[in-house]
């Protein structure tokens, strides 16, 4: 695991690479941001990079794990001496225990590495008792180990926690890096990781936890809806034609899903249409894999359009939410986008 192998947060892992070359890693770091981004996976190349035996030089990076000497073997498989870390239990919680048990440890020098670090993931699950166990250890850091928090609700940390530990905070990742890294590391063919990371709002856990198939299903569907709302002027034709698209039989809570799924997609082709409207970058485009089916729908969705149509499908979402009749939904949506 190498800080190069980062797909995405480049500004991010470049800064933390300048800062292990120069050692200027401050002793204690909060990694923030949306779940799903990889700020473990960072948290874990910086480790694998401060205790490489074999570091390298990239053109992009001052400094990077080599990802094959026996540290980096070891690192990866989780059975490094030398890098601890700590995650929530059975109960959701991490426990005053474990943060002592660890605390301890941090007080001798590395076994073997040339820094111990030690990654508290969902470091906002620890109770109030465990983050004040860990607040001394912060406030005077033992000089051969590093402390990574990593959370996506910082907020629930203690003020006395955060303010000891500089922040960097996270965005969402694009749609094509979500899709590049469900490609890579969980074998989605490319088609199937496109749809997915479209509907992700920039985060691989929430690709990951939807079925792949069902949105890249769900895309089509939407792709079909604006079609036809764009070319029938009929609002009869108009209704028959889109109940003859999302139309599937099912259960009614399947059903429901399938429709919120294909909502969704929609939601996500009509924003793009209006960054296209607007002449905005193309790789903020999250369906960029449809450019050329967009270009053509732009035809009709001009910047406006896509705007009322967008607000349009975020109130069909919220009545469908409230558990409104799924045709009904339908019905309303169709004549308004």
């Amino acid at each position: 695991m190498s800080l190069s192998s980062i797909i995405g947060h480049r500004q991010i892992v470049s800064l933390l690479s300048r800062a292990i070359a120069h050692d200027t890693l401050p002793p204690s770091l909060l990694f923030a941001g949306q779940a799903g981004t990889g700020k473990r996976r960072i948290a874990m190349a910086l480790a694998a990079t401060v205790n490489c035996l074999q570091p390298r030089t990239t053109p992009e990076l001052e400094r990077d794990a080599c990802g094959e000497c026996a540290s980096c073997r070891r690192i990866a498989r989780g059975v490094h001496p030398d890098v601890i870390l700590i995650e929530p239990g059975d109960t959701g919680t991490i426990k005053i225990e474990q943060v002592r048990d660890v605390v301890e440890r941090a007080g001798f020098r590395p076994f073997e590495g040339r820094r111990r670090v030690v990654i508290v993931d969902e470091a906002d699950a620890m109770v109030i008792p465990a983050q004040n166990a860990l607040l001394k250890t912060l406030e005077e850091p033992p000089s051969a180990s590093i402390f990574i928090l990593v959370s996506s609700l910082p907020d629930a940390l203690l003020p006395t926690v955060r303010s000891r530990c500089p922040k960097l905070r996270f965005g969402p990742l694009s749609a094509s890096d979500v899709a590049a890294v469900l490609v890579r590391d969980h074998e989605y063919a490319e088609a199937d990781a496109r749809a997915a990371a479209a509907d992700a709002d920039g985060s691989v856990g929430q690709a990951l936890s939807s079925e792949a198939a069902d949105m890249t299903e769900a895309r089509a569907v939407a792709q079909r809806i604006l079609e036809q709302a764009a070319r029938l002027n009929d609002p009869s034709r108009l209704i028959d034609s889109v109940r003859d698209i999302v139309g599937k039989k099912g259960s009614s809570a399947s059903e429901r899903d399938q429709l919120a799924a294909s909502l969704r997609a929609t939601a996500s082709l009509l924003r793009d249409l209006g960054l296209l409207a607007a002449r905005a970058d193309p790789s903020a485009i999250a369906n960029a894999d449809l450019q050329s089916q967009l270009s053509a729908l732009s035809r009709w969705y001009d910047g406006d359009r896509a705007t009322r149509a967008y607000a349009a499908v975020d109130q069909a979402l919220a009545a469908l939410e409230r558990n409104a009749s799924p045709k009904v939904v339908v019905d309303w949506l169709v004549l308004q986008i």
